[in-house]
């Protein structure tokens, strides 16, 4: 089964979905649909009752890709005006099933959101966890600001947020960002061996449980999203946010200007 590059596989009662646009899966709008779609189907599915996330290549999603000309619309929109990418954010919160992350390489910006999104986080210590927003001169986006102090404590992601310090996946995992660390060559393994633990168990409990424990989540993100776009949206329009692309792209310290 494919939605659009999403390749979905099954095992039993376990899905994997895995993002092939190696090496770096940059997401769009369309992806994070695509990927909607597909909960969405698998929600419907009585012979899946866990999914798998994972990405073909290098990294496991490093975000937006803020050098694609594509992007201008968006980047142009109006404050106030409704970011398509974070409405079909919302869309992956609402999900019924549990989602195992597989992390190998970089998360990185709305790929550390999406990377948050899932019930639980298997890595390597070669993973690469970053909310680099603000040396891009950007806010945090994809419920982040909700989702990343839910996990790891505020103060914590007030730290990654403020710096856009990089952590590995020992760290990570120190952290309770990550669930299980394991070697590179067993990341799928493992987030197969947890998602086929999870899928022994009845359905309808583990989805009650589940819903339980994430109620409110999809409001919340919806919230989170609604301030990170307009606060994105004021920021795109300054020197700095311009300053902090070519900046990161040309792999150096930004030269900002506060404007």
């Amino acid at each position: 089964m494919r939605y659009g590059d999403i390749e979905v596989q099954h095992d039993g009662y376990v899905a994997t979905l895995e993002i092939q646009r190696p090496p770096n899966n940059f997401f769009d709008v369309e992806l994070i649909n695509d990927l909607g779609d597909a909960f969405d189907a698998l929600d419907e599915d009585l012979g899946t009752r866990a999914l798998v996330l994972c990405s073909e290549g290098k990294h496991f999603c490093a975000g937006n890709n803020f050098a694609d000309s594509k992007r201008t619309a968006v980047r142009d929109r109006a404050p106030g005006e409704g970011n398509p990418l974070y409405a079909a954010a919302v869309r992956l919160f609402s999900a019924k099933k549990p989602v195992i992350a597989a992390v190998q390489g970089a998360a990185v910006g709305g790929g550390f959101g999406l990377a948050v999104m899932a019930d639980y986080r298997i890595v390597s210590p070669a993973a690469r966890f970053t909310a680099n927003f603000a040396k891009l001169g950007f806010h945090p986006g994809f419920g982040l600001t909700h989702t990343l102090p839910r996990i790891v404590g505020r103060q914590k992601a007030n730290l990654l947020f403020m710096t856009g310090r990089r952590i590995n996946g020992e760290t990570a995992y120190e952290w309770g960002l990550a669930d299980i660390l394991t070697d590179a060559d067993d990341l799928r393994p493992a987030a197969a061996r947890l998602a086929a633990e999870i899928a022994e168990n009845a359905p309808l409990a583990v989805e009650s449980v589940r819903a339980t424990m994430r109620q409110g989540l999809p409001e919340a993100v919806q919230a989170a999203t609604d301030w990170e776009n307009a606060e994105q949206a004021r920021l795109q329009k300054t020197e700095d946010h311009k300053e902090g692309v070519r900046a990161v792209a040309e792999r150096r310290p930004g030269n900002f200007v506060g404007r």
